[in-house]
């Protein structure tokens, strides 16, 4: 092979060497923007800060930093005596009350008879009351009778007195006889005699008026009685309705005192491991106040950041391969949860109720990068960390 075969034959091998580099790096551009790929990424898993629901002294603690724990264990307790004491006392106001309420039944019940007879003292006040009304008119009426008659007396009397005095000088005279005189003198002690029996009667009749306004005064004050009675009877009921009204308080006490009482006792809700550890036992725990951090190890999800020229490529469901760079040779499985809708803009800033726009042209425009929420599908528990960085690669 002379030198002019030779060179081109190297010109041909260079050319082809070039054409399969442009190959691959077009190949290799492709696959990246198909299967958008970044190490932008970071574990990330749910988590809760431990706070007691109630306060008192940490009696026991069962956990240490970094421990993992499970689903139903033992974190720690707090000192239950003062809620055990204050469950017994709501119980016992609970009791009490009960008590009250099973009394006024039975007082109630001794009292139904009571009512009956007061009602039926009621009726008959009323039918006394109403007796006695007639018996003060009719003993009213008498007494009227009784003046008429003894007006009629006392007329008579002066009549019969005049008639006296008019005959009695004239027998001296023997103008009249002495039987007229007697005859005058009889009627006048007859006269005299009606008119002190009318008087009489006129006595008796007021005081009979007098009895018969007593009756009805008597018969009215049973009334009263009557009536007072039947008010207490009433009020009895009244008062049970008080107490029973305060059966849901006292019950609403006593669940709450049970509720603190569980308090005092706090277990894990889900498998994970203990973070951020700050408290020992024997420490004042206060309500709201965190004490450490609960992972949960059950879900994992990676926080990846892509730029927005990617996005096109990424959408919820696809499936995703994961890397973290602790255990780089070791893959795991995701899918996209989600696409993060926005992020705050660098340009956003506003002056005044007016955009602030700064006077430069940029030559190099930066691609926003937007978060997307991978969830794991095969997490391994004893690998990932709250923090870690990953990598990803949308297939």
């Amino acid at each position: 092979m002379n030198l002019n075969e030779r060179q081109t034959l190297g010109r041909r091998i260079g050319i082809g060497i070039v054409a399969v580099a442009v190959i691959a790096l077009a190949i290799a551009l492709l696959q990246v923007d198909r299967h958008p790929r970044t190490d932008d990424a970071t574990v990330r898993a749910n988590a809760i800060a431990f706070a007691p629901e109630v306060e008192g002294r940490l009696t026991k603690l069962l956990v240490k930093d970094n421990q993992v724990v499970h689903k139903g264990d033992l974190l720690f307790e707090i000192d239950p005596r003062p809620y055990e004491y204050a469950l017994e006392q709501a119980r016992a106001d609970q009791a009490m009350l009960e008590g009250q309420i099973n009394d006024e039944r039975r007082r109630i019940a001794t009292e139904q008879s009571g009512v009956v007879a007061a009602r039926a003292g009621i009726l008959n006040s009323q039918s006394g009351i109403s007796a006695a009304q007639a018996n003060h008119e009719a003993a009213t009426a008498a007494v009227e009778r009784a003046r008429a008659a003894q007006a009629a007396a006392d007329a008579q009397m002066k009549f019969a007195q005049n008639d006296y005095d008019r005959i009695a000088p004239l027998l001296a005279k023997h103008y009249v006889t002495t039987q007229q005189v007697d005859q005058a003198e009889t009627a006048l002690r007859v006269a005299r005699e009606s008119a002190h029996q009318a008087s009489s009667q006129l006595l008796q009749a007021q005081a009979q008026e007098s009895m018969a306004m007593a009756s009805k005064q008597a018969a009215q004050a049973g009334l009263q009685v009557s009536q007072a009675k039947l008010g207490e009877a009433v009020h009895t009921v009244d008062t049970l309705e008080t107490l029973e009204a305060q059966r849901p308080s006292r019950a609403a006490k006593v669940h709450q005192a049970e509720l603190n009482l569980e308090w005092c006792q706090v277990r894990a809700p889900f498998d994970g491991y203990v973070v951020n550890m700050n408290i020992s036992e024997g420490a004042y725990a206060h309500p709201g106040t965190s004490m450490f951090t609960l992972v949960d190890t059950g879900n994992w999800w990676v926080l990846a950041n892509y730029r927005e020229s990617k996005l096109k490529h990424i959408r919820p469901g696809d499936h995703v391969e994961v890397y973290l760079m602790e255990h780089p040779s070791q893959r795991f499985d995701g899918v996209v949860d989600s696409v993060g809708r926005g992020v705050f803009p660098e340009d956003g800033a506003v002056t005044n109720g007016f955009p602030n726009v700064d006077r430069t042209l940029n030559w190099v425009h930066l691609s926003a990068r937007f978060p997307v929420r991978i969830r794991v599908t095969n997490p391994n528990p004893d690998l990932f960390r709250v923090g870690a960085t990953a990598i990803t690669v949308v297939r």
